[in-house]
């Protein structure tokens, strides 16, 4: 049963205090705690879910082309395990940080969990600008990072993949010096590669794929046909680009994509099928608008839909309540602050929050491990039918707590992983 139309233009009564730029630890921590009190969670199980199993920092020495050494800094932080092999993205960023991947892992670990997946959480990263590595210095680097991590990571233990600044080649060259240090080739111990060497059709459109597939639930639950639905896309990279692209295929009218050089706007559409991604053509979307605006307006225009896919903390005090969109898909992790959230909450916009929306990524990554371990290929068709109906009964689920419980998307959400997660942890108890 859908509920009412939600009104955007409701004002917020919310008065929040100045806040500082919310790390991603925060933002988890304060989601667990709200979302925990819907069911009663055993405090125990709560404070652990709180914090990482394990935390791995490493220093890199990589000889760049011009023969200097440089010692750059790398973390894997595993957070949770209950339910199998730790799982999560690798990104290359200068931003990167213990405490962002905590609570990047953190999120990983809710969203196999609500996804049903027999995975856990980490998130892992290099402190570095991925534009200043040559392709030869980011193998070197990515080399380098496999054997400090040997240890660490492994089929049956923890599976990277790619995330921020890194791609199938660089899963490539992870599993090539991990199964060189074995002495065995072990596609399993990463995800994303490409599929010549075990990887899964669809794996790299499946994060913006599912964000679109959600998109389409949401909109059809409150009422908005998706023919002719407006959307604006914020971030046009991997999970951008393709859910723009498959939105727009399926009838909707995407009126402003965005990148860091502004915004593309067209009231009558934009043609997003000609605009490439940045994987294709970094940075290149106002290359193609008949009418640029700043990147802050993209917050500003009147759309059904938003779609946040570029980075974490965009929605925030200082923005939400202006924010003129009736429903919000995440598509990159972390997008909306803690009070960004609660704004959106009090003027009634429904957030599907990223746990459940991009986690078409995590959910291709469980095929492409089950072909590895299987040596079975999929066609790409079978990827996507599966695809398909595993987001369908993870958004069927986390529907009917919201209608059951009166409850916001994102804590729907978290109760359906959470109570799995205790479940768990319950079942398998607590080593003395």
């Amino acid at each position: 049963m859908s509920s009412e139309t939600p009104q955007s233009a409701i004002k917020s009564t919310v008065s929040p205090p100045e806040q500082s730029n919310e790390s991603a630890i925060e933002t988890a921590r304060q989601q667990l705690e709200q979302a925990a009190a819907h069911i009663d969670l055993n405090q125990g199980i709560a404070e652990r879910l709180k914090h990482p199993r394990h935390v791995h920092r490493v220093s890199l020495p990589l000889e760049r082309d011009n023969g200097e050494l440089e010692v750059l800094t790398g973390y894997r932080v595993q957070h949770d395990s209950v339910r199998g092999p730790y799982k999560g993205g690798l990104r290359y960023h200068p931003e990167v940080s213990e405490a962002e991947c905590t609570g990047l892992a953190m999120w990983m670990t809710w969203k196999t969990a609500v996804m049903d997946l027999p995975f856990g959480g980490a998130k892992g990263g290099v402190v570095v600008n991925p534009k200043s590595l040559s392709e030869g210095e980011k193998e070197r680097l990515t080399r380098r990072l496999a054997q400090e991590l040997r240890e660490s990571i492994g089929p049956l233990q923890d599976i990277p993949a790619p995330d921020m600044g890194t791609d199938a080649q660089t899963m490539g060259w992870l599993m090539d010096a991990y199964s060189m240090q074995q002495g065995e080739t072990s596609p399993g111990v990463v995800t994303g590669k490409p599929p010549v060497i075990g990887g899964s059709y669809g794996r790299e459109e499946a994060p913006g794929r599912s964000v679109a597939i959600i998109t389409r639930e949401v909109c059809d639950y409150y009422n908005h046909p998706l023919e002719g639905a407006t959307v604006a896309v914020q971030g046009f990279g991997s999970v951008g680009a393709n859910a723009a692209r498959l939105l727009d295929s399926w009838g909707a009218t995407v009126i402003a994509v965005s990148d860091v050089n502004g915004v593309a706007y067209d009231g009558d559409g934009i043609d997003v099928q000609r605009i490439p991604s940045h994987d294709e053509e970094p940075e290149s979307v106002t290359k193609y608008a008949n009418e640029v605006l700043s990147a802050a307006k993209l917050f500003e225009i009147d759309v059904d839909v938003l779609i946040p896919a570029a980075v974490g903390n965009v929605i925030t005090q200082d923005n939400a309540d202006t924010l003129q969109a009736d429903i919000i898909v995440e598509g990159a992790n972390g997008p909306t602050t803690s009070i960004g959230d609660e704004i959106l909450r009090e003027r009634n916009i429904p957030v599907i929050p990223d746990i459940l929306a991009n986690a078409g990524g995590v959910t291709v990554s469980y095929f492409e491990w089950l072909q590895d371990i299987n040596r079975r290929p999929w066609s790409l068709e079978e990827v996507n039918n599966e695809l398909e109906k595993e987001m369908l009964t993870a958004w069927n689920e986390v529907r009917t707590e919201v209608e059951k419980r009166n409850v916001s998307w994102r804590d729907a959400a978290y109760i359906v992983a959470l109570s799995r997660l205790a479940e768990a942890h319950e079942a398998r108890g607590l080593w003395p």
